[in-house]
């Protein structure tokens, strides 16, 4: 292990030797070790983690399976599992919602402004082009929402070129896969730091 004789740590008083075996089992180390782990759980206990919550709306449970020469392999379990572990680098605690349904979509977009979520990465599918409810119902909230397109609409038939929603939210991030939730999510971070 090589010699580690002149080192020390004055303040939890262990002496590091040449016999490692003897340092791990000081007394002072496993105190030091258990301490670590109380102030670390402390630490996670007292971090308050920003709420940010990801829509996906109609077809997008099929992600991975539906069309993926279009909108990749990915499922969408896969993406929320990823996003939820990339969130916690942005310092967001990461909800996830999809729902095929209009009606549900506006419910839990009113209920997260209700619950203090401080931003929402929208992916409204097909309502894109033809929701002016979704519009209307995140022109009445204060919060930022971010419009995330796995394809690029502008590249497809020209019905899709067209977003009802875009005109509401705070930008839009179109034609990066899956990878564009995540540029959402820094974009979100960004403007709420007024970056």
């Amino acid at each position: 292990m090589g010699s580690f004789k002149y080192a020390h740590l004055q303040e939890v008083g262990i002496l590091f030797t040449e016999n490692m075996e003897e340092y791990f089992q000081n007394e002072n180390f496993l105190k030091l070790v258990n301490n670590l782990k109380v102030r670390s759980v402390n630490i996670a206990e007292g971090c308050n983690m920003n709420k940010v919550l990801i829509v996906n709306g109609p077809n997008l449970n099929f992600l991975g399976k539906r069309e993926p020469e279009v909108y990749g392999s990915t499922t969408l379990a896969e993406l929320e599992e990823s996003l939820k572990k990339f969130g916690i680098q942005c310092n967001f605690e990461i909800e996830c919602f999809q729902s095929n349904v209009e009606g549900e979509i506006i419910n839990r977009i009113y209920k997260a402004h209700e619950d203090g979520v401080i931003g929402i990465i929208l992916n409204p599918g097909g309502y894109t082009h033809t929701s002016v409810a979704i519009h209307d119902c995140i022109a009445g909230i204060p919060i930022p929402v971010i419009e995330v397109h796995i394809s690029n609409i502008h590249a497809r038939e020209e019905f899709r070129h067209k977003s009802i929603i875009s005109a509401v939210t705070a930008g839009q991030i179109i034609g990066f896969g899956v990878y564009g939730y995540e540029l959402a999510l820094i974009a979100l971070k960004n403007k709420i730091k007024g970056v």
